[in-house]
């Protein structure tokens, strides 16, 4: 790489994969195990530039694109899901709605510390029996001279234990609806905010998920991000962000999968295994293209929800189905417990779950290709 120049798509996959490969895989087992990162990974993930990946320079962070985070994330999750969830959360729907929506002043208070790797970000949005439908928006904020103050509870918050910064909505008036919410910006040393619990899950162990609760948290009117009143609309463009994100980490998992069902099947072949293996490669190959597809259209600059929802949708579903068939190829030793292909099978099970289930992204998609013109039809002569 010439020195001073911005480091290539495929740069930033080769650095990607030395990391993995070097720091992440010999802890992974370690981390899936005890549910927690070695202190070793945030420091490190931060000397690599990986926390500005995607971020202006002029904020702190290192360059790239939609592209070059995909490959990275990919790469990562292909050895760890939890530390590629971890980075994928901070950059996609902590940091970039900072870009997005933020001042000038905003982005330098609170997005160049994210961005130099010296805060973690996370995001606030999933409540108490309140998942999808964010309308219904429990957690309360009210005008406190010329700030605010927050009052409610969220549930399954990735980073939320070691974040410095949250992204958080919450509504004026319940009845309001969407009109109702508004995105701030929490700085978690702000007195009344707590961590309530920490979530003991299924897969992607590691990874920090949380419930928080805000206690009378009093906020100075530049936490307010983007206009007051449209928070659904700041968390809608983060989730579209997210799902690429997540669509690349599933894809890593998906990835990883495969050969672990390659390398089984080589040891005893047989035509069903033959047939597994070739339907996981075409399934990986499916879904690499989808998640390129995403990112290509997020980096020009078109709309690119549609292509976020079918990438995360398709990217999950068949990091399941491969990581599954895995466990029927690998037979016995596969699915005892601590076994790579065991891990593989929980780590891709979450993954339809978050940023939005599968549900969501069929909905999601369903109503745009039916408001969409058919693209078979052709204009009046």
């Amino acid at each position: 790489m010439t020195a001073g120049a911005a480091p290539s798509a495929d740069d930033w996959r080769t650095r990607a994969r030395s990391f993995a490969q070097e720091r992440l895989a010999p802890l992974a087992a370690q981390i899936d195990r005890d549910d927690h990162l070695p202190e070793t990974i945030v420091p490190a993930l931060r000397s690599g530039g990986f926390f500005g990946l995607g971020l202006p320079e002029r904020w702190g962070g290192q360059g790239g694109n939609a592209r070059d985070t995909v490959a990275v994330l990919e790469e990562m999750s292909a050895e760890s899901a939890a530390v590629a969830t971890l980075l994928a959360v901070h950059l996609s729907v902590a940091a970039m709605p900072i870009l997005a929506w933020g001042t000038d002043a905003q982005r330098a208070t609170y997005l160049r510390p994210l961005a130099e790797g010296r805060w973690l970000g996370a995001f606030g949005l999933t409540e108490p029996g309140v998942g999808s439908d964010t309308a219904r928006l429990s957690t309360r904020y009210e005008r406190r001279g010329d700030g605010f103050r927050l009052n409610g509870a969220k549930m399954f918050i990735t980073n939320a234990a070691s974040a410095d910064l949250v992204l958080t909505f919450a509504t004026k008036d319940p009845s309001l609806g969407h009109r109702g919410i508004s995105a701030f910006l929490v700085r978690t040393t702000t007195p009344g905010y707590r961590v309530a619990q920490h979530l003991d899950k299924l897969g992607i162990r590691g990874s920090e998920t949380s419930g928080l609760t805000f206690d009378d948290v009093d906020l100075y009117p530049d936490a307010l991000l983007g206009p007051e009143g449209k928070g659904l609309s700041v968390a809608l463009s983060a989730l579209a962000g997210g799902r690429v994100g997540i669509a690349a980490c599933a894809l890593g998992v998906a990835r990883s999968a495969m050969e672990e069902m390659r390398a089984a099947a080589r040891r005893a072949p047989t035509d069903e295994r033959r047939t597994l293996v070739a339907r996981a490669f075409v399934d990986v190959a499916a879904a690499t293209a989808l998640v390129a597809e995403a990112a290509r259209q997020k980096d020009a600059g078109r709309p690119f929800e549609e292509a976020a929802s079918a990438a995360k949708l398709f990217a999950s579903q068949a990091a399941v189905r491969i990581a599954s068939d895995g466990i029927d190829v690998g037979g016995p030793e596969a699915a005892r417990r601590g076994a790579r292909a065991e891990r593989l099978l929980r780590d891709a099970r979450v993954f339809p779950i978050v940023e939005g289930t599968t549900d969501i992204q069929e909905m999601i998609l369903g109503r745009a290709l039916l408001a969409a013109p058919d693209p078979t039809s052709r204009p009046n002569a």
